[in-house]
């Protein structure tokens, strides 16, 4: 490009006052053309996974930071060559401190690419990122390159200065050895079976060691001690160790980090847990009628293309017990020592996904036809599943519906959303024996439990909310004589 500059692409707070995101994926490479609007990465925070656009036309130029790796906001993440003169001061996020001693980075990286490794280990409040190393040729630094790619992604601790280097002569002829790629998981693996990873060939893409690596140099160490040497009588067979699955008898525990969603959730349900007091009541009831309304529904034209099923009803029969029973729609304000009522519903759903449990919510539930009720639960569950629910729909919530039923589950105790004062856990539906007019009879029976913060919520209110969501699910039709 004639007149081009570079513009740095710093990593926006995606949500509200968040410090720092994961880059998840990469959607371009050095050398792409991006447009305005285009998504480059996508990222997680503590909240969410939120793909990030580009906001100018350009040419990447460099990407800052391999995927895997826990960058502050602010920091940039992409160099883009756009046209014009001097780059304008980025608009997209605010500055963040400029790193002491950072080495300048270049305008044009090399044609090749790099191996990407995606990193693991917990993040800490600021980016971690090792000094690069200067390679003597092409090959040395494409190598270091993928060594520091894969050191950037699991944030080791800054390396020791290099020593100085001695002159070239009969004993230091030979180049140092680089360090063998592999993933934290199968280091430790390594370093718990006693195998130097250096003494391993990797199998995995762009030289890397894998767990099947490990195992097969364990196994190959061992096999000559089957043998016992010619020069002596072969010793007792030892008796056969226990028959055991090979992921029990060589790996001994798996460390899973935690970040991002389920690190923003332990925190919470921490805080949660030990700051309300929580009581939970349960009540079993007969939802035989409420199961046979789901089907008609399911037939009615009002509901063409919408997913009708139990929790649907479920979630409106507890927008009407909250109508009934206004208090319960409420938060502690502790530091106003103040009970705040709210005068509508941010309806949550607990959706368990692949980074964890997230809760988002339905704003205004209460003011939605029954219809659009379904239209916004298909919406906010499919949309949970793909990963894709934004920060803002997880603020602002006032009650929330767990089904740890889907799991076969009676029931359970849920610990409150911070900030809410009710949550709602539905049980299993199954066929039980029930006495219906006086007679046993098969019937579809469930079991409902509700937490509630009893700074608030005394035993009376939550048992009326308790038993009109159970009133309103044996008989539906108080749907519309509650109304």
């Amino acid at each position: 490009m004639t007149n081009a500059s570079v513009r740095e692409f710093k990593m926006p707070d995606v949500g509200e006052g968040l410090t720092e995101a994961e880059i998840l994926k990469w959607y371009v490479q050095p050398g792409d053309t991006v447009t305005d609007g285009q998504v480059v990465c996508e990222v997680e925070t503590a909240k969410a996974a939120v793909e990030l656009p580009i906001p100018y036309d350009g040419v990447v130029r460099a990407l800052h930071f391999p995927e895997g790796t826990t960058v502050d906001v602010g920091t940039s993440i992409i160099a883009v060559e756009v046209a014009g003169g001097a780059a304008p001061a980025q608009e997209e996020a605010p500055a963040a401190p400029a790193p002491a001693a950072e080495p300048e980075r270049p305008a044009e990286q090399p044609a090749a690419r790099q191996p990407v490794l995606v990193g693991y280990g917990v993040a800490t409040s600021s980016t971690r990122r090792r000094p690069r190393k200067q390679a003597q040729d092409p090959a040395a630094q494409q190598a270091a390159s993928a060594v520091q790619s894969e050191l950037n992604g699991h944030g080791a601790a800054p390396a020791a200065p290099p020593a100085p280097v001695a002159p070239a002569g009969p004993a230091s002829s030979a180049a140092p050895a680089q360090r063998p790629l592999a993933k934290p998981p199968v280091r430790k693996l390594a370093k718990d079976l006693g195998v130097d990873l250096a003494t391993i060939t990797p199998t995995g893409p762009d030289g890397v060691i894998t767990r099947d690596d490990v195992h097969a140099a364990v196994a190959a160490a061992q096999a000559p001690q089957q043998t016992a040497p010619a020069d002596r009588p072969a010793a007792p067979a030892a008796p056969a160790p226990s028959a055991a699955p090979a992921s029990y008898d060589s790996v001994r525990e798996t460390r899973i980090p935690v970040k991002g969603v389920r690190k923003a959730t332990a925190t919470a349900m921490v805080g949660s847990a030990f700051t309300a007091p929580h009581v939970t009541e349960f009540v079993t009831v007969d939802v035989t009628r409420t199961m046979k309304l789901v089907e008609e529904l399911k037939q009615d034209k009002e509901f063409a293309g919408l997913r009708v099923n139990p929790l649907l009803l479920i979630a409106k029969a507890l927008l009407v017990a909250i109508r009934r029973n206004p208090d319960i729609n409420a938060s502690w304000d502790e530091a106003a020592q103040e009970i705040v009522v709210k005068h509508y519903v941010n309806l949550g759903i607990a959706a368990a996904t692949p980074r964890g449990l997230i809760v988002p919510n339905i704003k205004d539930a209460h003011a939605k036809t029954l219809p659009e009720l379904a239209a916004s639960l298909g919406e906010l569950v499919s949309t949970a599943r793909e990963g894709r629910t934004s920060p803002s729909a997880m603020q602002g919530g006032t009650v929330t519906i767990t089904n740890v039923g889907v799991f076969g589950v009676d029931t359970g105790t849920p610990i409150l959303n911070p900030g809410e004062s009710a949550i709602l856990a539905v049980g299993a539906i199954k066929l039980q024996p029930w006495v219906h007019k006086g007679k046993v009879k098969p019937r579809q029976v469930t079991t409902l439990a509700l937490s509630f913060d009893h700074r608030l919520v005394d035993g009376e209110l939550g048992s009326k909310v308790l038993a009109d969501v159970a009133a309103v699910l044996e008989q539906p039709k108080r749907l519309i004589t509650w109304a």
